[in-house]
């Protein structure tokens, strides 16, 4: 569980490589990230089929608060970004030391941020439901699933700084299976306190909280104590002092790197809220269904994350072992990997989709909403990976404020816009069908970005070289 590539050790073997080793690479590197999104997924569904069998009005109260808890976690997400992106360039520029000490600093720093976050959370955890217009038999449910997830960002923050260091050290594997196992415990922990215990909502955020919490220690352990690149036991190293002293200059470039993808997270989930507000008045079944369509819909696109963390771990080591000719072949490899999967995946959920709302609600009127609002979006997939998969390609390379200003474009400017208008006469019909007419402008731009290639053929001065 402890192998995982490093480009400076395979560039000291040979200079070269093919474009068939090249594809090995990145189908290596993205396999364990697609398993673990897809079980992810296949839990999610399980997830959500324990709380359909509550009744449309439960599965509406976590949708409703949907957006929030997506800002939340993507604001958490960015904070790590900024410091594993770094970890990636120092791994790649044979510098192991300075990719530990980077660690160090990040733990620190990402701990108090995400303290700050959580306390904002619980603060506004009472008021959230109603101010996003949810009906009064939803909003109790909505604000203790929500305040949950607040209490629990701390453990999040954690577990996602520790997977993304790992993954961007080169090692995929372990974040891939302790994510898996992640799942497996939400399930096991959501029957006991759904099913079991009869907690309903609550027990469903309890259910994830537990298993993100075992997740996080065992993240901890094998980046901090058993990774062979990233371990924090000894105090000395052949390359270098270790230290736990915060430099200016590494939370300076971090900063570079999360600021961008943290307003961008704000205003994406903003763009969610509006959503919400505007699908809210449609009724607890569309909203239901709306939720319902998101999770099914997400067993298509979690392999382009997948990818797209494996993309940001290879262009990352390639600039810093300064192959930026590597790096953009790395990125278009994994994009046209991504939109292969992803439109394969497509196709397949087209089909299967009646069969998964089956599954995941009991109520037939929620079930055949669902199923024609997804088959709406499905047609934008292939361009839905693209964004996706050029994102982490550019976020390697450091370049985080142009597509984080791309993506709030597409979302406000394309996606609500057309969502306003077309959902007061085809309900949510014309939410979806926004939806999809979005994500093909947005795969359209990015591709466009990745084309022209100018943060890919800079090398981003991320380590002081």
């Amino acid at each position: 569980m402890e192998s995982g590539f490093n480009l400076s050790d395979l560039l000291k073997e040979k200079n070269s490589i093919s474009t068939g080793e090249q594809i090995k690479i990145v189908w290596s590197l993205s396999v364990p990230g697609i398993l673990a999104q897809i079980s992810s997924i296949v839990m999610q569904y399980i997830d959500a089929a324990m709380v359909g069998s509550l009744g449309a009005a439960a599965s509406a109260s976590i949708g409703l608060v949907a957006s929030s808890t997506w800002l939340l976690g993507g604001l958490v997400m960015a904070c790590s970004s900024g410091f594993s992106v770094q970890i990636a360039q120092a791994v790649g520029a044979g510098s192991n030391q300075r990719a530990r000490n980077i660690l160090r600093q990040a733990i620190i720093f990402c701990a108090l941020f995400s303290l700050i976050l959580a306390a904002l959370g619980v603060s506004a955890a009472g008021f959230i439901p109603s101010w996003l217009g949810g009906g009064e038999e939803i909003r109790k449910d909505a604000s203790v699933y929500f305040l949950v997830f607040a209490l629990c960002l701390p453990v999040m923050q954690m577990n996602s700084l520790m997977g993304n260091s790992l993954e961007c050290s080169g090692n995929m594997r372990v974040p891939g299976i302790l994510n898996a196992l992640m799942c497996l415990l939400d399930v096991i922990f959501n029957f006991l306190f759904i099913k079991i215990m009869g907690l309903g909502v609550c027990g469903a955020a309890l259910g994830t909280a537990c298993a993100e919490t075992l997740c996080a220690v065992l993240m901890i352990y094998f980046t901090c104590i058993k990774s062979p690149v990233l371990s924090l036991r000894s105090r000395k190293f052949k390359d270098g002092e270790a230290s736990w002293r915060i430099h200016r200059e590494c939370v300076s470039r971090a900063a570079k790197i999360s600021l961008p993808m943290a307003l961008e997270q704000a205003a994406l989930s903003g763009a969610m809220v509006m959503t919400t507000r505007i699908i809210s008045p449609l009724g607890t079944t569309a909203l239901a269904a709306n939720s319902f369509a998101v999770t099914a819909e997400a067993l298509c696109y979690m392999p382009g994350y997948g990818i797209g963390h494996a993309a940001t771990t290879l262009v990352g080591q390639s600039f810093g072992a300064r192959r930026n000719d590597l790096a953009k072949r790395f990125a278009w490899v994994s994009v046209l990997a991504g939109m292969t999967i992803m439109g394969v995946m497509g196709v397949a959920m087209y089909f299967l989709c009646p069969a998964v709302f089956s599954f995941l609600t009991p109520d037939n009127e929620v079930r055949a909403l669902g199923t024609q609002v997804l088959r709406i979006e499905l047609w934008a997939e292939p361009l839905f990976g693209a964004s996706i998969i050029c994102s982490g390609a550019l976020r390697g390379a450091g370049d985080t404020l142009i597509p984080g200003i791309m993506n709030l474009m597409s979302i406000w400017g394309v996606r609500l816009t057309t969502a306003f208008f077309l959902t007061k006469t085809m309900g949510l019909k014309g939410a979806w069908i926004a939806m999809c007419v979005e994500l093909c402008f947005r795969g359209a731009i990015f591709l466009i970005r990745l084309a022209r290639g100018k943060s890919l053929r800079t090398h981003q001065n991320l380590n002081g070289e």
